[in-house]
């Protein structure tokens, strides 16, 4: 998701989801396919810290594209604690929230 309009109106309509590692707010989209932001701010850390967040949400988001429900979008917050914590726990944290928050398709089985 890069139009920033777009951006701003899942910040302001969006519902959210708030783990201990990343939030997701996601609100219906016209768009036939789910569109995913990842949004890192100053405060997460080094420009090193911020792109490898923006890597490893970037990641998890493609890995799930198939089962990710249709006619989303939604936006990724990642937090500091994430980059602190294993990938296998982080996919496992993300994949938990995805179905929480019904982003996910439900027939569809793991990626």
């Amino acid at each position: 998701m890069r139009n920033s309009a777009e951006i701003e109106r899942v910040k302001r309509q969006g519902s959210r989801h708030h783990t201990s590692l990343f939030s997701i707010a996601s609100i219906p989209s016209d768009s036939a396919q789910s569109r995913v932001g990842i949004i890192v701010g100053k405060r997460l850390g080094t420009a090193v810290a911020r792109n490898r967040a923006k890597r490893l949400f970037r990641e998890l988001a493609r890995l799930n594209r198939s089962r990710l429900a249709s006619h989303r979008a939604f936006l990724v917050f990642p937090k500091r604690h994430a980059l602190e914590v294993s990938y296998a726990e982080l996919r496992e944290r993300w994949d938990a929230a995805l179905r929480r928050t019904g982003l996910v398709n439900p027939n569809t089985g793991e990626p």
